[in-house]
């Protein structure tokens, strides 16, 4: 090969990375805002939903952990991530003691570690392992050490300060997790996802249908993950995965399911295209709360919303009598104790939808809840079904590709952007592997559950959220 005609990916990935500093650098300029730093707190900025900032940063996460993947040694990739369970053990350990939140009160001066035994549970023996652990994050930049064995937060490690003061947590234990959604994340990931996730090759090479997930191996029981969370001895677990999905939910604002725009562009179904008095069936709704932001828009609509007894004769009850008690009155919203897995009592609706439902099950559990859908729908029926959707990291020209992979990556990158948009599907995917045996699916294995349930898929609309329309066959 002529070395003066040889583009080095190195070179290239380079290139992508300044060219993307610049754009990002620039947008800041042009918006007067400084670029945040690393080492200050956090604090929201109008810039971080800015679409020029997000593809720009998407591009330079992508094509700086492809660098570092392409110059480290080939042997400290391996053994950086094969103990990633350090990491996860360490931010259990910050979150369960409250280190951001003992480390807020001392500003950038930082503590001592020898300080955090009067504020802690922490034995004074393991104090000297404590730092230890505060500079295993900080070398990851997790924390930062401003001294010897002194320790502050930075940009990244104040996200985990609960809202709620240590005095008011004393006081209430309940409270701990209000509000706090990355801190209740990282607990979560890192107690009962990070058990069960040791027990997945086991698991997969399990022959048996005992447990029909590597979570349910963990706990030696069938149970789901939900009705473990009732046991009372898991209330605080509770509470806290509860805050980590909440913050999960906050990742997809209302607007995308509203915004008449957004119908347009984003959901690919113009709400407004119904007939008076249309029937939408919210499927596993929960309280509803979807349904109430589209019904804000779209009053010429009849809403039904489904889910176990529990949820619907108690907290959708109460959501709606709060929020539209006239609708409830008026038989315009209906409340219905409904399991999707049995019967759809709701026949020949215009729209039945599915948001964040199907992830949480294997392909044979998604498979009978829309067979039951096919055969209560009519042939105008629509079914959406509000997913993400997992690109692949190789490049993919079958149908839907455009939305597959909406940025596109140039060469050399991964065609999913690797770790600058891969990175958090491909980790919830793993999350729903360990928890459930669910998975987050690729646009091929939605088109095949379509077709062996009889509905096509006709349309996709790539968003925060994508918005999948089937229609009956």
């Amino acid at each position: 090969m002529d070395a003066a005609n040889y583009a080095n990916p190195l070179t290239e990935l380079a290139t992508i990375l300044y060219s993307g500093i610049e754009t990002l650098l620039s947008e800041y300029n042009h918006q007067g805002v400084a670029f945040p730093l690393l080492s200050q707190p956090f604090t929201p900025s109008p810039l971080d939903t800015n679409s020029v900032v997000n593809e720009s940063t998407c591009l330079i996460i992508a094509a700086a952990h492809q660098i570092i993947a392409t110059v480290r040694a080939p042997a400290e990739s391996i053994q950086e991530h094969a103990t990633g369970a350090y990491t996860a053990t360490a931010l259990n350990l910050c979150v369960d003691v409250h280190v951001a939140d003992i480390l807020q009160g001392a500003g950038a001066q930082g503590i001592h570690t020898r300080e955090l035994g009067t504020k802690t549970n922490i034995a004074t023996k393991h104090l000297y392992s404590t730092a230890r652990i505060l500079r295993y994050l900080s070398t990851r930049h997790i924390f930062q050490e401003i001294e010897p064995d002194v320790f502050a937060n930075n940009r990244i490690s104040s996200l985990l300060i609960k809202p709620h003061s240590l005095n008011e947590i004393d006081a209430n234990p309940d409270i701990e997790f209000e509000g706090a959604t990355l801190a209740g994340f990282v607990g979560h990931a890192t107690d009962e996802c990070l058990k069960a996730s040791v027990l997945i090759v086991p698991w997969l090479k399990d022959k048996s249908t005992q447990f029909p997930s590597p979570f349910n191996m963990s706990i030696g029981s069938s149970i789901s993950l939900f009705e473990w969370f009732e046991a009372p001895e898991n209330t605080r677990r509770l509470r806290r995965a509860t805050a980590a999905m909440t913050g999960g939910g906050e990742r997809f604002p209302a607007t995308i399911f509203t915004n008449v725009t957004h119908c347009l562009t984003i959901l690919g179904f113009n709400w407004k295209s119904l007939k008076e008095d249309a029937v939408v069936v919210d499927v596993g709704g929960s309280v509803g709360s979807v349904t109430y932001t589209i019904f804000q828009q779209n009053k010429h609509l009849r809403y039904v919303i489904q889910d176990l007894e529990s949820i619907i004769n108690k907290e959708a009850k109460q959501y709606w009598e709060e929020k539209m008690p006239q609708a409830l009155t008026d038989g315009q919203v209906t409340l219905q104790v409904t399991n999707f897995f049995e019967f759809q009592p709701v026949q020949n609706a215009a729209v039945y939808f599915l948001r964040l439902i199907l992830h949480d099950w294997p392909d044979e559990k998604c498979l009978a809840i829309l067979k039951i859908l096919r055969r209560a729908a009519g042939p105008l029926s629509k079914l959406i079904v509000f997913e993400q959707i997992m690109a692949y990291s190789c490049k993919y020209s079958g149908p839907f590709a455009d939305v597959s992979n909406p940025i596109k990556a140039p060469a050399p990158l991964l065609a999913n952007l690797g770790m600058g948009a891969g990175g958090f599907i491909t980790m919830i995917d793993m999350q729903m592997l360990t928890l459930f045996n669910g998975k987050e699916r690729t646009v091929t294995e939605f088109i095949n559950l379509g077709s062996l349930t009889g509905w096509e898929l006709e349309d996709v609309k790539p968003g925060l959220m994508n918005a999948m329309v089937f229609s009956a066959v």
